[in-house]
């Protein structure tokens, strides 16, 4: 079912947004070689505390931390761990929600650490370059299956594939609503983008196949062929004449990398 937001509810989700946004933009400078993702979990909540929200993710199905850290094959789930310690050349997903009066923001970017090579800036700007090219399309009556086309070919076009049973996805009271948002689709097909729609699309792109497994943890995600993996989101709404993207801070006038 398609949910519409009112103005009030909006602006719920736009406030919750500004704090994934904040934190994101926080943590960068902490990225770094020899930091534990523990560590980046400890401040991130911090972060979204500061500003009167909770970590959505913490106890979601009992999941343990307060932030997703996925590192260099990890396409999405990572746990936090004193053990992870980055360095040079790593690359790491950090996929937050944070849940403020009761609506939900949800963002997701992929840090380079220290010194990385034309490999790892790559395949972090593609992800990238695939939001940005299906958020294009959005506006309201465009076919889902448009926008997710969209990823897809983006990726294809580079030598990259894509997340076929993960996916983005509505977002409101909860992190997770309808419409399911897959990293694939076919033009023309699925539910007709409306006015107030709040959703989250998000590519999640393997640079090489995207078979995968999940480990003994339940949760962490890899690529099965140890490529490595990248992973953007950004929560948005769907406006009168086509989107606003509400994981962003209004005084930087960008998103945060």
């Amino acid at each position: 079912m398609i949910i519409i937001k009112s103005p009030r509810e909006i602006d719920l989700i736009a406030e919750a947004s500004r704090v994934v946004a904040l934190a994101l933009e926080k943590i960068t400078p902490y990225v770094v070689p020899g930091v534990s993702t523990a560590r980046l979990n400890e401040l991130i909540d911090g972060f979204v505390r500061e500003e009167g929200a909770y970590p959505g993710e913490l106890g979601y199905y009992d999941y343990p931390a307060s932030v997703c850290a996925s590192v260099n094959e990890v396409i999405l789930h990572g746990i936090p761990s004193e053990k992870k310690v980055l360095k040079d050349g790593d690359i790491i997903t950090l996929d937050l929600v944070a849940k403020k009066n009761g609506y939900c923001g949800d963002a997701a970017r992929t840090y380079l650490v220290g010194i990385c090579g034309d490999r790892q800036k790559k395949l972090v700007a593609v992800a990238q370059e695939c939001f940005y090219n299906a958020v294009s399309l959005v506006k309201p009556g465009v076919h889902l299956g448009d926008v997710c086309n969209a990823i897809e070919e983006t990726a294809k076009a580079h030598g990259y594939s894509v997340a076929r049973d993960y996916t983005g996805h509505g977002i409101g009271k909860e992190m997770h609503e309808d419409p399911y948002i897959p990293c694939y689709g076919v033009p023309g097909t699925g539910p007709l983008l409306k006015e107030g729609m709040t959703i989250c699309i998000e590519p999640m792109i393997f640079e090489k196949k995207n078979a995968y497994k999940v480990l003994k943890d339940g949760w962490t995600v890899v690529a099965k062929d140890g490529g490595l993996t990248a992973h953007y989101e950004n929560t948005l709404v769907v406006t009168k004449d086509g989107y606003r993207i509400l994981t962003k801070l209004e005084e930087s006038g960008k998103d945060t990398i």
